[in-house]
């Protein structure tokens, strides 16, 4: 398949943390001649030689937007995968230029609020030093292609989908027919039967699964995403084989390329021209073009996928027969961290390790911030804990991937110390929330004070493990970063004559069982939301059958009992 070769470098991979590609000097070079290029076009702005509308596309480019009160810089983290160093040059960046701290998001990326513009290319070029860069953090092109925190270690997964998200990564990498496409394209994957993705809100969704004759296949949705006109994805194919995967993504690309709308940036997603078209003529057109595509120049050669998956070789696990049985005695001497256990880990592979989720929403902090310190500290844990390796949860948490389960207790205490301990994955502090008015120009209200008051209200971590799993999403503007369309309790900062008012809805999900919110009526003032989000729980509380979560409710209730509390509380 001569696309993954010619339009990005082959990644050359030492083992320091699994999946975790190193790149060779042909990468380190590109990357180099990349940091010179943008270095001259920054030097060329800041001497008055480009205005900021010839600069913008440039340093969009490049990961570098202007917000409200600085530059911010996305930095890509392919597929939500870092090792250790990468995590202490993150720390680096954020301490050298920026105000010590970082931003996890939605995309598994790492965004950093205070850059100079001077320095801009410096912080571009530390970055370059760990193989890192920021391109295709935005603009109109293949985003970084994401996937399950847990991909390549959870038990129920029957692919490894980090294999299929870098053979994606190199096929995108500067595609010259899908670097300028009508708008911005996002694609997720996973490989476990659970959507643990997001897979339906994307351009494009793709589950890898296996035949009855273990051939790996994909199921495909399209026409996914939220903003102004939210909508789930469809499924185009059940499947799609592994030989055919970039041909059948090239055929969507192109489709979308030749007939998506770009006069209106509003009604340019792919999504709105599936709604246009139909899904059934759009799945027509797909076909026709997928049909007419050569198929020896984008066959995904087996060689080049066992060339791939051989970067991807698990760790050196340790036979630990007794650590089952050490982890349930750790959890039966101490309940703070038996509850712990039970809300930040999640099921292994191999037997005697675990995973183990780092939350980055402590009572009263800000979703997704991670301070230099801290990272330091987690890429220290990871080496000791993790064979260095670090995921990045679209749910703005960190993840050890490979724990020892007869270690846990040690690195749950060394956890406590750093703030990093909170037993809160699922439940409703674990919140996710974009930066909104506090940082971002295009928001209308704030998210993250919002959220900070939403966790406070409820700080006792016993009555969020009574009420259960809730996801509560907001955003600041109708762009949807946080994807509060999707949250059980979804929240939209609007603006009102000057004001921050919040629409609340209700039911929304992510998973396989992937709906849109509906809306409860009108929005709430600021200093009102929270009121109303503790109304919503209590009514949840006193109308749920035992044993039923949150969302399980809303969906035998509907809207009426919510409405009515609501209602009656104004």
């Amino acid at each position: 398949m001569d696309t993954i070769e010619r339009h990005a470098p082959a990644s050359a991979s030492m083992y320091k943390g699994a999946g975790i590609y190193r790149y060779d000097d042909f990468d380190r070079e590109f990357l180099r001649e990349r940091v010179a290029e943008f270095r001259a076009q920054v030097a060329r702005r800041l001497a008055g030689e480009l205005t900021e509308d010839e600069f913008k596309p440039l340093r969009l480019m490049n990961g570098l937007y202007l917000q409200l009160h600085a530059y911010m810089l996305r930095c890509a983290i392919p597929y939500g995968v870092m090792s250790a160093d990468q995590l202490r040059q993150f720390a680096h960046v954020a301490r050298t230029f920026d105000r010590g701290y970082g931003h996890f998001t939605t995309r598994q990326n790492i965004q950093f609020n205070w850059i100079a513009l001077e320095d801009a290319p410096d912080a571009i070029a530390a970055l370059a030093e760990a193989d890192l860069h920021a391109i295709q953090t935005s603009g109109n092109c293949i985003r970084n292609v994401t996937t399950d925190e847990f991909a390549g270690a959870a038990a129920d997964e029957t692919v490894d989908p980090r294999v299929y998200a870098e053979i994606i990564r190199q096929w995108s990498t500067l595609h010259p027919e899908f670097s300028f496409l009508p708008r911005k394209f996002k694609i997720a994957i996973t490989g476990a039967p659970g959507d643990r993705a997001a897979l339906q809100i994307h351009d494009i969704g793709l589950t890898a699964k296996r035949d009855a004759q273990g051939r790996i296949g994909f199921e495909v949705w399209v026409g996914g995403g939220l903003g102004r006109t939210p909508i789930l994805g469809f499924r185009i194919r059940d499947w799609v084989p592994e030989d055919a995967l970039i041909a059948y993504l090239e055929a969507i690309l192109r489709t979308y390329n030749a007939l998506g709308g770009r006069e209106n940036i509003h009604k340019a997603r792919i999504k709105i021209l599936v709604r246009d078209v139909g899904q059934a003529r759009f799945a027509e057109l797909v076909e026709q073009e997928f049909a007419t595509l050569p198929r020896e120049k984008f066959r995904l050669d087996p060689a080049i996928v066992a060339a791939i998956e051989a970067h991807f070789t698990p760790p050196p696990f340790a036979a630990v027969p007794d650590a089952a049985a050490a982890l349930a005695g750790a959890v039966a001497a101490d309940a703070e961290f038996a509850a712990w256990v039970g809300r930040n880990t999640h099921a292994h592979r191999e037997p005697g390790y675990i995973c183990a989720v780092i939350s980055l929403k402590p009572i009263g902090g800000v979703p997704g911030d991670c301070t230099a310190a801290q990272m330091d500290a987690i890429a220290n844990l990871a080496e000791q804990f993790s064979f260095g390796e670090i995921r990045v949860s679209h749910v703005q948490n960190l993840v050890l991937p490979h724990v020892r389960q007869d270690r846990l207790h040690a690195l749950w205490q060394a956890l406590r110390p750093l703030g990093l301990a909170t037993a809160n994955v699922g439940l409703l502090s674990d919140i996710i929330a974009c930066p909104g008015l506090d940082y971002c120009s295009l928001a209308s209200a704030r998210a993250i004070p919002v959220a900070q008051r939403i966790a406070e209200r409820f700080a006792d971590l016993r009555t969020q493990h009574d009420i259960g799993t809730v996801f509560i999403n907001i955003s600041g503007c109708i762009n949807a970063c946080a994807h509060h369309h999707v949250g059980h309790i979804g929240i939209l900062g609007v603006d009102k004559k000057g004001e921050e008012f919040y629409q609340i809805t209700l039911g929304g999900s992510a998973s396989n069982d992937a709906a849109l919110g509906d809306i409860v009526g009108p929005a709430y003032a600021y200093d009102d939301v929270v009121d109303a989000v503790e109304t919503i729980l209590r009514t949840y509380l006193a109308v749920r059958s035992p044993g039923e979560a949150f969302i399980e409710t809303y969906r035998r209730t509907g809207l009426a009992p919510f409405r009515e509390a609501l209602h009656a509380a104004a």
